[in-house]
């Protein structure tokens, strides 16, 4: 049958599990988060159609979790490496959730019995909404499997939880086990496909737009939790100040992208995001005026040129070509306004919004460099995977039997993604039969 690891739960990494367990081989899906679905999970909807994002997702997300050829493994990591194509052996470790896989339902009494009366940042949406110390980690989180924070718990952090912790009194199936420890596990693969996907750059080092410092500057997968029916506002979009529906919405593109000193690429994606995240605030406000503010658009893969000019003219969404410098609050209204410079005349503008979306730079996953090391394969000059050939093997590594998919090469789209891990788990396929084609001639 021949086995394949493959790293990272997002889009890309599910379609490749997908591809190869129909295949007839046996996968191995490594996530680091409590759930699979990536990135993806937390969009509302999908550009350029406007699809909403887990209606896609969704799908797949449960095929691949009970696929008889794919055992998804979550909340766990790749710690070690040693072999070569055909015959590598991985050292996965797994952490604890505190609660048994095999006994949880998903029914979210513990959630709700949480004794704990303090909330955490709800990391799933951005940090804006708050969770107890044991959730889950989205409501189409899969597997459907509660986890406990090892930082809040009272159970784990002081050993105590009143006379008796209410989570395991509410749970029906006994599945609270606060004795969990890491395990660790030994894999044997023939090939390993990374796709680790990306994180974001810290918008609190560019200055001039004052993140942090203004509520009401958010980042571009901030906005799209506010917009979206299952986020923290469930799908109003009330600016973070007072609650208020923002009555002009202005979105800055390449927040750090395209500059020498921070982040030289394009990241392909972000004037079409912010042509889709114009769009659905209109939908849900149509007197909600929206401004994209760009140096230069680049609408990148199929119907896209389409899609900004559907923007234009159905929804109004307005274009403006201009190189912010700075954002300034008003202290009574909270409003910001939006200092920059016209590129087609030279001159000094400003705008008034009452909510401003800065799409900032994506950028290689936070362990990237880590794992590159644990693999042996190297990384660009910005942290992204390396192929051996960007033209002539895309998806190739310097070492034979590991692929690169996704956003874990650089950037691109989902269609792209998904395009490259069906290509990756081909030529996985590939290692495999020649794999077995020698054994047959040694036999």
């Amino acid at each position: 049958m021949g086995r394949v690891l493959v790293i990272g739960g997002g889009i890309a990494g599910i379609q490749a599990a997908l591809d190869l367990g129909d295949r007839g081989h046996e996968v191995y899906l490594v996530e680091k988060k409590p759930s699979i679905g990536g990135r993806m999970a937390q969009l509302d909807k999908t550009f350029p159609t406007n699809d909403c994002s887990i209606c896609i997702l969704a799908p797949k997300m449960l095929e691949c979790f009970g696929h008889p050829n794919v055992m998804v493994i979550t909340n766990a990591e790749v710690v070690g490496l040693e072999g070569a194509a055909g015959n590598f052996t991985a050292r996965i470790v797994k952490k604890p959730r505190y609660v048994d896989e095999n006994k949880c339902t998903g029914c979210g009494r513990c959630v709700l019995a949480c004794r704990l009366k303090k909330r955490y940042p709800d990391e799933f949406n951005m940090n804006l909404g708050k969770r107890p110390a044991i959730s889950l980690y989205f409501i189409q989180a899969v597997p459907r499997v509660a986890i406990i924070d090892d930082e809040h718990c009272l159970m784990l952090t002081k050993g105590k939880c009143g006379k008796s912790p209410p989570c395991v009194e509410a749970c029906g199936p006994d599945a609270i086990d606060f004795e969990q420890q890491p395990e660790e596990l030994e894999l044997d693969v023939d090939a390993i496909i990374v796709a680790t996907g990306y994180d974001f750059a810290d918008p609190t080092q560019f200055k001039e737009y004052c993140y942090g410092i203004y509520p009401n500057v958010l980042i571009a997968l901030e906005f799209e939790r506010l917009i979206c029916a299952s986020g923290p506002t469930e799908g109003h979009l009330l600016r973070p100040s007072d609650g208020k529906v923002p009555q002009t919405v202005v979105f800055i593109q390449c927040v750090g992208l395209r500059d020498r000193s921070n982040y030289p690429y394009c990241c392909t994606v972000c004037c079409l995001n912010a042509t889709k995240g114009s769009i659905l605030t209109r939908e849900h406000y149509p007197d909600t005026e929206t401004y994209i503010l760009y140096s230069e658009l680049r609408a990148v893969g199929k119907r896209s040129q389409e899609y900004i000019d559907r923007a234009k003219a159905e929804y109004g969404i307005r274009y403006v070509r201009g190189r912010p410098g700075e954002i300034i609050e008003d202290k009574e209204t909270k409003n910001l306004i939006i200092k920059y410079e016209d590129l087609a005349t030279g001159e000094l503008e400003r705008i008034e919004a009452e909510l401003v979306v800065l799409n900032t730079a994506p950028i290689p996953s936070k362990s990237a460099k880590e794992l590159a090391a644990v693999l042996g394969i190297p990384v660009d000059e910005y942290g992204f995977f390396t192929s051996r050939d960007r033209l002539g093997a895309p998806i190739e590594t310097n070492k034979a039997g590991i692929f690169l998919i996704g956003y874990a090469q650089g950037p691109k789209d989902i269609p792209e993604s998904v395009a490259q891990a069906s290509a990756a788990a081909a030529a996985a396929s590939v290692i495999i039969a020649r794999k077995g084609s020698e054994h047959d001639g040694g036999a």
